[in-house]
Order: C-alpha cells, then structure tokens, then sequence
C-alpha cells in the first residue's frame, strides 16, 4: 500500500500502552491505522491521471 504500511506493522508489534516514569502513551488501535492506510491508499490510487481504461478503435490495414 502505503509507506504507512510500515508504521502499521511497528505499531503491530509494539505494546498497545506504555507507562514510564508516570507518563502514559497509548497508540491508537490497530483497526483504525489500517484504516487510515487504506484511506491514503485510495486517495493517492485516485490523485493519478490515468483512467484504467482505454478504449480504441482498430483499423486493419487497407479497409477503405
């Protein structure tokens, strides 16, 4: 996908709440990053300028 991609699985392996010297972090579930990475995903699919699809007519040589 993304370069998210990366982020997601270090937070994957990563505890979920950490608690050090009396202050707390808690990264957001893992639901939600994948998520987002799919958002982002789609989002840069639709910035590009191509359409997927063509359409063209074919003409053999030498039909009038």
């Amino acid at each position: 996908m993304s370069d998210n991609s990366a982020a997601i699985n270090t937070n994957a392996q990563s505890p979920a709440e950490v608690e050090q010297d009396g202050t707390r972090a808690k990264a957001h579930p893992i639901n939600d990053q994948i998520a987002a990475d799919r958002y982002a995903a789609t989002r840069a699919a639709h910035a590009r300028n191509s359409t997927g699809l063509r359409f063209n007519k074919i003409v053999p040589p030498g039909s009038v």
